[in-house]
């Protein structure tokens, strides 16, 4: 894997070149490559992503979503390993066959120097809906190179470039967001997402993952709630008050009914409300597309926002990265990109990590390698999709409970209920107690 030097370490790039474990796989996964934005065609499929991981999903269920259309039940199960669609009410997680051995679970036809000659629906536009954060945009200017060499229409708004770029974004969306028949989204709770929601026609909705936050969704949808974040604290402020109609619109629309079709894409365990259909997210395209990996046989710990986000307390975060480290033999630390440059400073200077900030979503970073033999983690999506995207390759994911006293005085009600549940359905991981003590601590 190539990297670039970055304020706090190598920063991994993709290589475009094929051969070799590790290198991509020069496979038309998603065919129809180097179309335009100006190719779509009325009653298209548009689809909304605000993150690398949202861009990512969209280019899964795509796969799934061609190989499904073409009528090719068995390469479908034989990409992913299981059946593809998990009826409502079903917690079961999906899983990859065991006998795929070089875990690439491509169909055949789709193995190195092959082609699935299946892929993305030809009326399939992404809209990114750009955000402020800098390593997120760059993720996602990175993940839109990939889509677009699969073929997939992308086009950039400048979302929130000012005062006026929501009303921008908007009128130059209406005509598209009237014409598809197909809507698929990535962040259920956005605001953005929500009001162009109320302003859609289409009669099939399809929610792929934007991480943890899926499992949220689906309990308030099924509850009957409003839509917001595990980690908000507190009643809500006025611009919450003036937003609910188009929020409680938003979730209407988001519940099926006779005229409304509503999908999930998930690698999550979730349970969902009636007539909502699970299709079963298990990375397919990133294995056809992708190593496998090279194998460095270390131990690489993976960062998390948490403290970000105001849900764990910095000092005890520091401490249990520093006790997993001598604990396991962790040398490289992979970070989240909304982690704060500070801390990640401080883990490399007193905790001697290497920091790598990738330029794309860990599962892809990882699939492509090198990378380590074990993976640690706390509380969070790759949980679920890393043990997915490296199935066959003999690396072991482990994840570490949040002890809950280094929660802040500040932090959710849910927070300790949310992230056990997000450890405790994890499948394929090894379960670790929370951190050891550091000699830092008292």
């Amino acid at each position: 894997m190539s990297s670039t030097t970055g304020p706090l370490g190598p920063v991994p790039e993709p290589t475009l070149t094929a051969g070799g474990a590790g290198s991509e796989r020069r496979v038309r996964a998603l065919p129809g490559r180097g179309a335009s934005p100006q190719d779509a065609a009325p009653g298209s499929t548009l689809a909304f992503v605000e993150s690398p991981v949202q861009l990512l999903n969209v280019l899964e269920w795509a796969y799934a979503d061609a190989l499904r259309a073409s009528g090719s039940t068995d390469a479908l199960r034989a990409s992913e390993g299981t059946d593809a669609l998990r009826v409502s009410g079903s917690t079961d997680a999906p899983r990859v066959a065991d006998g795929d051995a070089d875990g690439s679970g491509a169909p055949a036809g789709a193995r190195a120097g092959g082609d699935t000659g299946v892929g993305a629906p030809g009326d399939l536009t992404v809209i990114v809906l750009s955000p402020h954060d800098p390593m997120t945009r760059g993720q996602l200017r990175r993940m839109a190179e990939l889509a677009r060499e699969e073929g997939v229409r992308v086009r950039w708004e400048e979302a929130r470039g000012g005062a006026s770029a929501p009303f921008r974004t908007i009128s130059g969306l209406a005509s598209l967001l009237r014409a598809a028949r197909r809507i698929v989204i990535g962040d259920p709770f956005s605001r953005y997402v929500q009001l162009l929601l109320t302003m859609a026609k289409a009669r099939d909705l399809i929610v792929v993952d934007d991480g943890t936050a899926t499992m949220e969704f689906i309990s308030q949808l099924a509850r009957g709630e409003r839509l917001e974040r595990w980690h908000r604290r507190g009643s809500r402020g006025a611009r919450d008050l003036v937003f609910a109609p188009v929020s409680a619109g938003a979730r209407r629309r988001l519940t099926p009914g006779q005229h409304r079709r509503v999908e999930v894409f998930s690698s999550m365990p979730v349970d969902p409300p009636p007539g909502v259909t699970v299709t079963s997210n298990t990375f397919a395209w990133t294995r056809a597309r992708f190593g496998p990996p090279k194998l460095t046989g270390g131990t690489d710990l993976v960062g998390t926002s948490l403290v970000e986000t105001g849900v764990v307390d910095l000092e005890r975060y520091v401490e249990a990265v520093t006790a997993l480290t001598r604990e396991h033999g962790a040398t490289r630390y992979f970070a989240h990109r909304k982690e704060a440059t500070d801390k990640l400073h401080r883990i490399s200077v007193e905790v001697g990590l290497e920091i790598v900030r990738p330029d794309l979503p860990l599962e892809l970073i990882a699939r492509r390698g090198p990378i380590g033999r074990m993976i640690l983690s706390f509380p969070s999506t790759v949980v679920h999709t890393l043990p997915l995207a490296l199935a066959g390759t003999g690396i072991k994911v482990a994840v570490c409970d949040v002890d809950p006293a280094w929660l802040t005085s500040h932090a959710s009600p849910r927070a300790q209920g949310f992230l056990s549940g997000v450890t405790g359905t994890a499948r394929d991981v090894h379960r670790l107690p929370y951190a050891p003590a550091s000699p830092s601590q008292p």
